[in-house]
């Protein structure tokens, strides 16, 4: 009896110093996404599983809602500790500039933005209700078009209507993007402009309550826009019997230098080893491949860029 008077006392010590241990070593980061209900939403929720269930929940993703990619860059200033967010490069590249969105709210902490990993891009959708009778750009001229607020996709959105010459001839409705699918329904707009990976959310739930037509560009219309082309297969969205021809942007994850190497290097690990999981699960991972690391121009974070050396990745000489 004295011998276990004297054990229980240290072993009941052992274990709380193992709780401690354990708690310690978790590994709490923020993920800013995009506005719920869209696909990117939807893959900060499949990559917040990943990571957790890779790490076998050391490290614990917090998803958070977002108003869109030049929210995600400006908090980045402001942020401490595990900030993730995702964003296209370039305006990373517009940030540490002090140019466009991020001219009137300039900030030396851009310049301590990091690159983690790839996600998948960004692809433009020019979404009409069938019965409006759109079929080419042309036929937006008087049409209600909702592009959103605040959004990389309303900059595109935009961007899009004046390189065909639509600036001014397009209704544009004043409504937030996550109404787009009622107002869609109701008749209120003719169509609406939307940028995520496919298939998108919103686009599926469009089709699947409202027969729609998302249009296709032309050659000479993606070459005015200077994105890549990229083609959405014949029956990826209700009632889609042809190709659909658009563009593609890159996205990637980022952080700052407040992230620590061990930290960064521990979930660059992690991504790349849960990529195969989450591509069984949603197809757009499936496009996720090492060569994409060449859509980042810039710093890559030091703990990713030694995962990525020991793994021999292809790297440029710019992400070093």
């Amino acid at each position: 009896m004295k011998t276990f008077k004297r054990i229980a006392p240290a072993l009941a010590a052992a274990l709380v110093m193992t709780s401690a241990g354990s708690a310690m070593a978790e590994t709490r980061i923020t993920y800013k996404s995009a506005k719920a209900g869209s696909s990117y939403y939807q893959i900060g929720v499949e990559l917040a599983q990943a990571i957790k269930q890779g790490s076998d929940g050391q490290m614990i993703v917090t998803l958070e809602e977002s108003q869109g990619s030049v929210q995600n860059v400006m908090e980045a200033a402001t942020r401490t500790g595990n900030y993730v967010f995702t964003t296209p490069p370039s305006l990373v590249t517009r940030a540490m500039d002090d140019a466009g969105p991020f001219a009137k709210k300039p900030s030396p902490k851009y310049k301590d933005i990091r690159a983690l990993f790839p996600i998948p891009s960004l692809t433009m959708h020019f979404v009409t209700r069938e019965d409006a009778n759109i079929e080419t750009f042309a036929d937006l001229g008087g049409k209600n078009l909702l592009i959103g607020k605040g959004t990389f996709s309303a900059r595109e959105g935009a961007k899009y209507l004046e390189l065909f010459g639509l600036d001014g001839k397009v209704n544009i409705a004043n409504v937030e993007l996550n109404n787009a699918v009622p107002a869609l329904k109701n008749k209120q707009i003719d169509a609406f402009v939307t940028a995520g990976s496919f298939p998108a959310p919103n686009v599926i739930e469009a089709a699947a309550s409202t027969p729609v037509f998302v249009l296709s560009l032309s050659d000479e219309q993606i070459e005015k826009t200077g994105a890549t082309k990229i083609t959405i297969p014949a029956g990826t969205y209700k009632g889609q019997v042809t190709d659909i021809t658009t563009t593609s942007l890159p996205v990637i994850a980022y952080t700052t230098t407040e992230m620590s190497d061990d930290v960064a290097y521990e979930l660059v690990k992690t991504f790349w080893a849960e990529r195969s999981r989450l591509a069984e699960t949603a197809a757009w991972w499936k496009s996720i491949t090492p060569e994409m690391l060449a859509n980042i121009p810039g710093k890559i974070h030091p703990g990713a860029l030694r995962y990525y050396q020991e793994n021999n990745f292809p790297l440029t000489a710019a992400n070093q």
